[in-house]
């Protein structure tokens, strides 16, 4: 199949449920010409593309079918032709991409279908596209078989009756009801339990799946095991790797494994459990096809995912940004989040880990367990979280270590937030928060803007410049002191306002005795010139102490 480079904007119609469900008409039609209009009016359902025309093998040349399908031109006939039987693009005018996809079978080329769009398709168009053009190849080749064999007792004036012939037929009939079965699923929304249960009945040995790490998924038939085996996770990539470069289900021990990759991204694996080696041709077939049928279902719930995650975060954004509340509201519930419970905003930063899409999940895996529920977005070097409810304490700090592998982060927690009109000034609370706990002695953590107190005049992105000169002015000649002589001057009077000015309580605090902290005391007075019962130097003192004790290992 070529290689479709680039991509195409999003769509909202695509049907992919209904390749399946189509599957099941094409494989009772006996006339190539019309499986090919069935292909060619689906294209339109799978995204971006349109069906530009369809070409069948006849009698070795490539003949245009339908004749009366709009689009086909003589000069395409020509581009088509070069192609020598090999997928390419080919000039669609008016349309900015056009393609040629080869629809082959055991007995060679049975056709093209052409299909084009004004851009190039993304990979889950690809993929669909990719799916259509084989279920097409599949039922021409049961098509051509039937009428190959209906020619051959003709031309051999023998019944349709011989035993070759009845084989022939019962492995197509086989055949057809593999596809009628999964198109069954299809059409009835089944989802993988669904999958796995049809490939056990068709097949009668115990069906199931698995995600990409080993993790049991589904399973039907005897033989359930009570706990599922972990694998070892290398020797799991190293055996899906090999799996990868074979062309179709493989034998593993007593199992016969097949791996769900649309876009060439493992998704899954489908497996049959046979330690008695029964699989048959028969057996592999039904496990192949239903393998694509798992490929299309994962893929859809990967794109799903994929689209809530987005809406997830944008909406986040304009949250964050402020927008209107009815909007809001209506947004959130589209993505299974209750906007109207009360909410905190938390910022979360790991400077030693990049902000990437691995690290937004494990936060995500994070919020979970400690049992909070949060909508999450990437803001530059930050995770954003608007989270129903608050942690307690450091309990996502400690679960995002986990995760993270460090202990290098910090957290900053917005005070409650009741409509989503607040949520902004909200942001700036976290962000103060954080910025708080990035510039205290404890600079690993979580901070809550609600147990800032005096601290909240801090403002987040500052150089803090300004309180840094405002310290200078009134503590400057103690730190040096303390520095110089490696004593302990601005600590004692940090403690002396704590305490409100008790000398008892202060000389407890310290360990030391009265007289000592009378003589501390008397120095600060002589090394700052500053009088301890002036009303204005006393608050000026007791608001450098604290922005001292918050700031040393910023200006220690």
């Amino acid at each position: 199949m070529g290689t479709i480079e680039g991509q195409g904007p999003a769509r909202s119609t695509a049907d992919p449920y209904g390749l399946l469900a189509m599957s099941r008409a094409m494989f009772t039609c006996r006339d190539e010409t019309d499986i090919l209009r069935l292909a060619l009016s689906r294209v339109g359902t799978l995204g971006t593309c349109s069906a530009e025309a369809g070409y069948l093998v006849r009698r070795e040349e490539l003949v245009r079918c339908p004749a009366d399908w709009p689009g086909g031109t003589a000069d395409l006939d020509r581009h088509v032709g070069e192609l020598i039987e090999r997928d390419g693009p080919v000039p669609c005018p008016g349309r900015g991409w056009g393609w040629a996809f080869g629809l082959r079978g055991l007995g060679g080329l049975h056709g093209y279908l052409v299909v084009a769009s004004g851009v190039r398709p993304d990979e889950e168009e690809h993929f669909l596209l990719t799916v259509l053009v084989q279920q097409t190849s599949a039922a021409l080749s049961n098509a051509a078989t039937h009428r190959r064999q209906r020619e051959d007792a003709v031309a051999r004036r023998r019944p349709a009756g011989g035993e070759q012939l009845r084989a022939a037929l019962s492995d197509l009939e086989h055949q057809r009801g593999v596809h009628e079965a999964l198109a069954r699923v299809a059409a009835a929304g089944g989802g993988e339990d669904a999958i796995v249960r049809t490939l056990h009945d068709l097949t009668g040995l115990s069906a199931l799946a698995e995600d990409r790490f080993g993790n049991l998924r589904s399973w039907a038939g005897p033989g359930r095991p009570d706990t599922y085996p972990a694998p070892d996770a290398a020797r799991h990539a190293e055996m899906l790797q090999e799996m990868a470069r074979e062309l179709g289900p493989v034998r593993v021990g007593g199992r016969l494994l097949a791996l769900a990759r649309p876009h060439g991204e493992v998704l899954g694996v489908l497996a049959l459990v046979d330690p008695e080696g029964r699989a048959d041709e028969r057996t592999v077939f039904a496990l192949d096809h239903a393998t694509r049928a798992l490929a299309l279902e994962l893929a859809h719930q990967h794109t799903l995912a994929e689209t809530e995650l987005r809406l997830r975060r944008e909406l986040v954004d304009d949250l964050l940004d402020g927008t209107d509340e009815t909007s809001a509201y209506a947004r959130a519930d589209a993505v299974g989040h209750d906007l109207h419970r009360p909410h905190h905003v938390i910022v979360v930063e790991w400077p030693d880990v990049p902000v990437s899409d691995s690290f937004l999940r494990a936060v995500d895996r994070a919020v979970s367990a400690i049992g909070m529920r949060a909508l999450a977005t990437r803001r530059g070097s930050q995770v954003v979280l608007l989270a129903q409810g608050q942690p307690h304490d450091a309990e996502l700090y400690q679960a995002l270590s986990r995760e993270a592998g460090s202990r290098t982060g910090a957290i900053g927690v917005s005070a409650r937030c009741d409509t989503p009109h607040d949520i902004p000034r909200r942001h700036q609370e976290a962000l103060r928060a954080l910025e708080v706990r990035r510039h205290s002695r404890e600079r690993y953590g979580t901070a809550f803007f609600d147990d800032l107190g005096l601290y909240r005049i801090l403002g987040p992105g500052n150089s803090y410049h300004e309180l840094e000169e405002f310290v200078r002015e009134w503590l400057g000649g103690l730190i040096d002191y303390d520095s110089r002589y490696r004593t302990a001057l601005v600590e004692t009077l940090a403690r002396y306002f704590d305490c409100g000015g008790n000398y008892d309580q202060t000389a407890g605090a310290l360990a030391i005795h009265r007289s000592t902290l009378r003589y501390r005391l008397q120095r600060i007075r002589e090394i700052s010139g500053r009088d301890l019962s002036n009303v204005d130097s006393r608050l000026n003192l007791h608001v450098a102490t604290r922005l001292w004790s918050v700031m040393l290992g910023h200006t220690g």
